[in-house]
C-alpha cells in the first residue's frame, strides 16, 4: 500500500475493523471507530481556534487516551504534537513556549501561560463537538513531532522532527511488528521513545494498552490479560521487575510476548543476562539512538551474549563511525565521538530551534555521545554525553538544573553531577556554593517551582568555594571523580 497521511492511516484501520480495540487505559477501552471520533472532535476544536498546517500543539497530559487522541488531532489538522510532562512547572513550561512558540497548549489547567492558546481536554472537546461531525479534509503535517530537551546550555532545546507525516498502514515501523499487534506501553508518553513507538503502533493498527504509571507486577498482569506481543522498557523498569519475588514473576503467562525492546540508558550486564535467561535472548532487543539520531543500532539478546555490552550495528541504510575531536576517524577499539548518517533516507531529518547539530559535513552528525567500535562494526557506548545524567532511562542535563539552582539569590555557583545508583543507574547530586548560607529545605522549595520532579536533586552538598573557574566553566567530571574515590 502507498504511504498516506496519519489521518488516512487511522481511518483505514477504523474502516476495516471499526469495533476492534484501539486504546486501553485505566478508564476502559475505545474501539478504533471511537478513538477516531474522539481525535476528530479534538481536531475540529483545534481548527476552530486557528491551528493550521505546520503549527505546534503542546500536550501536557497524563498517560491516558486523551493524550494520544490530542496528538492525533494535531496530525489530523496538519500540525505536530509536542509531548510534555503533565507535572511540568510553570517556569519551565513558559521557557518552552518562548522557545518553540506552540500555537496551542492542551493541559489540565491551573496555569496561565503567555504566548499560546490554552485548553483543557474537555474545553477543546466541547469546542470541536459544537461544530458537528462533517468530514475533515485530509492534511499532512510537515513535522512528525516536536520533542523538548533540557539542553546543555541550561535552556530548553526544541527539536523539530521533520516529516512529512506519511505512513504505510500495512507496513509497521519495525519489520518484526505485525499489523494488529497488541502493544503494552508502560513508559511515559512525554518521553521520546514511548511516544514514537506507541503512536506508530497505532498507525499499524495495534491495540495499545497504556499504563498510568509503571508498576512492575501490573506490567506482567497486563501482559497476560491482554496477550501483549511487545513492549518498550528502560533498564530501571527491568530492574524493578526482576526485583519481584520469583514466585510473583512466574505467576503470569508471558508466552504472548515476542519482543521486549529496551533503550534510553545502559543496561547492567547482570540484569541483561538475567532477562535473557528468563525470557530467552531472541525476545530481548536493545536499541541505541537519540531524539536527533541519524542512525539507530539494534542487537538481539543472543547476539549480545557473544559481545557483552555492545549496542549492536546500525540499521541497513545508516552508518556510524568514531572520530576524534578533529573529526578524524579512529581505528577499532579507540574511544571517540560517535558520528552517524542516514545514507538511504530512512531516518527523519531534524532541526534545532536556535541551535545547530555537531556536524562534519557529508551528512555526518553527532549528538555528543562517546563510544568505540570493534573490528566487526559493533558499537559500544563509553559514555552518553560526558556530563549528561541518564537516570531511570531519562536524560537530565546538569546545566538546566544548575540554572535553576543559581536562580536562587544566595547561590553563587553550583555543579550538578550524576552519582551511581543500583536502581536508576544514576541519580542527580547537587553541589552548591552559597556564601551567605542556605538551608536545604529552602533550596528544595525554590527548585520545586522551577523543575519537573524527576530533575530535582536526590542529594545536596554545600561547599564554601566557587565551583566555576575564571572562564566560568565547571569541571563536572573532576567533581564526580572526587566523590567516587574511596574514603
Amino acid at each position: 500500500m502507498e504511504k498516506v497521511s496519519f489521518a488516512a492511516a487511522l481511518r483505514f484501520h477504523a474502516g476495516r475493523a471499526p469495533e476492534r480495540p484501539c486504546v486501553t487505559d485505566r478508564e476502559g477501552t475505545l474501539s478504533r471507530q471511537e478513538f477516531l471520533a474522539l481525535a476528530e472532535s479534538y481536531a475540529r476544536g483545534l481548527r476552530a481556534v486557528g491551528v493550521v498546517e505546520g503549527d505546534i500543539v503542546s500536550i501536557a497530559l497524563p498517560n491516558d487516551i486523551r493524550f494520544l487522541a490530542v496528538a492525533f488531532a494535531a496530525w489530523l489538522v496538519g500540525a505536530a504534537p509536542q509531548p510534555l510532562s503533565p507535572k511540568i512547572q510553570e517556569i519551565e513550561l513558559q521557557a518552552i513556549i518562548d522557545a518553540g512558540r506552540p500555537r496551542a497548549l492542551v493541559h489540565e489547567g491551573g496555569a496561565t501561560m503567555s504566548g499560546t492558546l490554552q485548553f483543557t481536554p474537555q474545553s477543546l472537546l466541547e469546542t470541536g463537538q459544537a461544530l458537528g461531525s462533517d468530514p475533515l479534509p485530509d492534511a499532512i503535517s510537515p513535522l512528525l513531532r516536536v520533542p523538548v530537551s533540557g539542553g546543555s546550555t541550561g535552556r530548553p532545546k526544541v527539536v523539530l522532527i521533520k516529516g512529512p507525516a506519511l505512513v504505510d498502514p500495512l507496513r509497521p515501523m519495525w519489520p518484526s511488528w505485525r499489523v494488529d499487534d497488541v502493544h503494552l506501553a508502560p513508559g511515559r508518553l512525554y518521553h521520546g521513545a514511548p511516544f514514537t513507538y506507541t503512536t506508530f503502533a497505532l498507525l499499524a493498527g495495534a491495540h495499545v494498552v497504556l499504563m498510568e504509571r509503571f508498576d512492575p507486577e501490573q506490567t506482567l498482569a497486563l501482559t497476560e490479560r491482554y496477550r501483549a506481543e511487545w513492549m518498550l522498557v528502560v533498564p530501571t523498569m527491568m530492574h524493578r521487575i526482576w526485583r519481584l519475588e520469583p514466585e510473583i514473576r512466574d505467576r503470569y503467562d508471558l508466552s504472548s510476548i515476542r519482543e521486549v525492546f529496551h533503550t534510553a540508558a545502559p543496561c547492567p550486564a547482570w540484569l541483561k543476562e538475567a532477562w535473557i535467561g528468563w525470557l530467552g535472548g531472541e525476545r530481548i532487543l536493545e536499541l541505541y539512538g537519540a531524539t536527533e539520531s541519524r542512525a539507530v543500532t539494534v542487537i538481539r539478546g543472543d547476539d549480545w551474549l557473544t559481545r557483552p555490552m555492545s549496542v549492536g550495528k546500525p540499521l541497513p541504510g545508516t552508518e556510524m563511525r568514531i572520530c576524534d575531536e578533529d573529526g578524524e576517524v579512529l581505528p577499532a577499539g579507540e574511544v571517540g565521538l560517535i558520528y552517524m548518517r542516514d545514507t538511504a533516507g530512512i531516518m527523519p531529518r531534524y532541526e534545532y530551534v536556535g541551535a545547530a547539530p555537531q556536524a562534519l559535513g557529508d551528512g555526518w552528525e553527532s549528538v555528543g555521545d562517546m563510544g568505540w567500535m570493534d573490528e566487526d562494526g559493533y558499537l559500544f557506548i563509553a559514555d552518553r554525553r560526558t556530563d549528561m545524567i541518564v537516570s531511570g532511562g531519562i536524560n537530565i542535563y546538569p546545566a538546566e538544573v544548575e540554572a535553576a539552582i543559581e536562580a536562587h539569590p544566595r547561590v553563587r555557583s553550583s555543579a550538578v553531577i550524576g552519582l551511581p545508583d543500583a536502581e536508576y543507574g544514576a541519580v542527580v547530586h547537587a553541589i552548591v556554593d552559597a556564601p551567605g548560607g542556605l538551608d536545604e529545605g529552602e533550596l528544595r522549595a525554590h527548585l520545586a517551582a522551577w523543575l519537573t520532579a524527576y530533575k530535582l536533586p536526590r542529594s545536596v552538598e554545600f561547599v564554601d568555594e566557587n565551583l566555576r573557574d575564571d572562564s566560568g566553566k565547571i569541571r563536572r567530571s573532576q567533581l564526580r571523580d572526587a566523590r567516587l574515590q574511596p574514603a
